[in-house]
This record gives C-alpha cells, structure tokens and sequence, in this order.
C-alpha cells in the first residue's frame, strides 16, 4: 500500500530558520506521510528533505519559452485534469480565457497524484480554489493571522469563492476558529492545530536575581506595524519618567525600522533600546537567556512562537490581547494579557511586575514553562496533524 502524499503549498521554501513548517515536513515523513512542497518562490532552491515544485515564472524572458512548454507538456499529459479544472472554472462563472489562465498558473499541480494538497495560507489558495478536486485529491487551508484579519480588509470578499468548496481548514487558535464560523464555515470543517516548539532546545535556566539592576526586557519579531512596536516604546517612554532601570532589546528587520529607530529617538530612549536585527536562533536563545521579561504587544498576531520560546525559557511575558495571543498566555496565570493600542496600561503591567517578589515571579514562570513543555510541544503537534490527515 502507498504511503498517503501530502501536497504542502507555501509561498516560498521555508529557510532554515522558519521552524514550523520544517518541523511539520520532518514531522509528517516520520508518521508516514510522503510529502511534495509546491513554491510560488521565484529563487528555485528545492527543500532539502522533500521534492519540491515551483510554480511557473514568467518574469525571465530567458526561461519563458521553456515554462511555456513545460506548461503544454502537463496539460497534453495530464488531459483529464486540465479539463476538468477547465470545467470547474466555468463553473465558477470564469470565461474562457481566464479559466485557461486559471489552468497555467496552476499547471505545475496537474501531473501530481495527492491525497491532500494543503495550502499553508488562505492567500495562497486564492485563484487555485478548484486545482485539489481537478486532480481528485482532498484540499486543507490554514489561516495563520494576517491572511485572515488583515488582507481581508483590503481585498474585502476576496475569500468568497474559497469559502464555497469543500475544505478542511486549520487555525492556530479558538478566536480563529470563531472568525471562520463567522464566515459560515461549519464547525466540523475547522480544527485547530496551535504552534509548537522545540521544548528541549528552549530550557530555563536559572537567572541571577536583578534587584538593583537594570531589568532586562525583550521581543522577537519582524518590524511591522502589525507588531504593536511603537505602542511598546511609548509605554517603555512612560518607564522612564518613572525612573525604571531597564534596557529593551529588538530582535528582528522589517519595513518599520528607520521609523522605530525615529520613535525611540523622540521619546529619548535611544540609550535604553537596541534593535539587533535577524540573528540565528541559537543567538535568540541567549538573549532570552540573559533577559527577564518578554513583550509581545501586537495590534494583530496569529499565535506567536516567539512567545512560547520565551515562556519555555523562563521569562515573565505580557502580551496584548491581539487575537490568539490570550490563548497563548493566560492571564495572571502564566502571564499577563494587557488591551492593545493601549501604552500606558501596558506600561502599568510591567512595572507590576517588576516590583512582583520573586516567589511569585517563580511561580508565574515555572506555570508558563510547564504548559509550554506539555501543550505546545512538537511531539503533540505532529499527532495532532496526523489525525486531521487520516479523519
């Protein structure tokens, strides 16, 4: 018998630091799935553990007429889909000549046999909503955070054809879930699979005390203003009036740098903020290390791993209530859930929590740790993907 074949579709092949979807990869082979990752990515440098496809790319004249008829080749070879995805489109109410678009954007998917192809965001499945029932195989979705919340307001009713099919879908969260419910997804279609970490890479270790000291706080993450950055320097601004020794460290790049770097420069923290860029994740590990606090104050968050790592690792976090995040720290029990777009509460919770005593910042952290170790970790995740493939 045939091991099931799992067609994974990302945008780009995951880097060597992009842990989750490594982690699934790795993860689905050990449970006896073969897997096919299919690329939008315009650099063609395949997956190291699975086959890898890439999607037709029309921007080097060079290769054009040779992805021209590889586009051909499939659709003669693979007739039957072609039509039927032809067909399926016409369905939909496309005319003739975008269903035959339709066909070569997604011609590289025709000559694979799946039992399920999977797309790892709801924006990539945009304009492929009929390619898994063209090649008779089971279509999954997961919706992460932004593909949900945010493109949507942009593109409104961008997700209408796509809601239509018979799709399995995954969330990283309940809020998630209620999202899609929202839209008028049956509840037996969503399931929720939360992010997981490598628990035995992320261990606490013991933290010399810090009174007198300058406290040590810390966020991991791309600069975006989705990130809630500029609330959390305001709210650091407010720390310091108050006298507070401390020092934030910024651990990511993004668009919003240069404006960051302004806003902590208008607020006088230039001294007491450090935006370290991307670094590897043995790096990020001592960082978390060497620090006490963490903060994740974001306006729009899916989950968050960064905050899982640093629970894992010991750190007393406070974090916005910015969609999964409260299902990711709970509050007053592992750690602190604080109104978004709100500096000054924010502000208010980390100087509560300083001044917490140290039994008590022992107990918040061990509880976060413990939950992580026991909820989060891949082991569980890998089970739990299992099952929504063989359901």
């Amino acid at each position: 018998m045939s091991k099931p074949k799992i067609g994974l579709v990302l945008a780009n092949v995951p880097a060597y630091s992009e842990t989750f979807f490594n982690s699934k990869i790795k993860g689905l082979q050990e449970n006896g799935f073969d897997v096919i990752l299919f690329s939008n990515g315009k650099n063609k440098m395949s997956h190291p553990s699975c086959q890898t496809v890439f999607a037709p790319n029309f921007e080097l004249r060079f290769s054009l007429l040779l992805e021209l008829f590889s586009i051909v080749i499939n659709c003669i070879k693979n007739i039957k889909s072609t039509i039927k995805l032809f067909n399926l489109n016409k369905r939909d109410g496309l005319s003739v000549k975008n269903s035959i678009k339709n066909i070569i954007i997604n011609s590289h998917f025709l000559p694979h046999k799946l039992t399920w192809l999977h797309f790892g965001f709801g924006t990539i499945a945009l304009q492929s909503e009929n390619v898994a029932e063209a090649i008779d195989a089971k279509m999954a979705v997961s919706f992460r955070g932004f593909d949900l919340y945010i493109y949507p307001a942009k593109f409104p009713n961008c997700y209408d054809l796509l809601f239509s099919k018979k799709i399995k879908y995954h969330v990283l969260s309940d809020e998630m879930k209620r999202t899609l419910i929202e839209y008028g997804i049956s509840n037996e279609s969503i399931h929720k699979i939360t992010p997981a970490i490598n628990v035995d890479f992320f261990q606490p270790k013991p933290k010399n005390g810090q009174k007198n000291s300058v406290f040590q706080f810390i966020t991991v993450g791309r600069l975006h203003w989705i990130k809630g950055l500029e609330y959390t320097l305001e709210a650091f601004s407010i720390l310091k009036k108050n006298n507070v020794s401390f020092h934030y460290t910024i651990i990511g790049e993004g668009i919003e740098k240069e404006k960051l770097k302004f806003a902590a420069h208008q607020l006088n923290l230039e001294s007491n903020v450090t935006f370290l860029g991307k670094i590897s994740h043995n790096e990020v590990k001592n960082l978390l290390e060497k620090s006490s606090f963490y903060v994740q104050y974001s306006v729009q968050e899916g989950f968050c791993n960064a905050v899982l790592e640093a629970q894992a690792m010991g750190l007393l976090c406070v974090v916005s209530d910015a969609d999964g995040l409260s299902e990711n720290v709970l509050h007053e029990k592992t750690g602190w859930v604080v109104p978004k777009r709100t500096p000054t509460l924010l502000a208010q919770k980390m100087m509560e929590m300083i001044d917490l005593d140290d039994s008590e910042k022992a107990k918040i952290c061990e509880k976060a740790s413990e939950r992580v170790k026991k909820e989060f970790n891949l082991t569980k995740q890998n089970q739990e993907f299992k099952l929504f493939y063989n359901d």
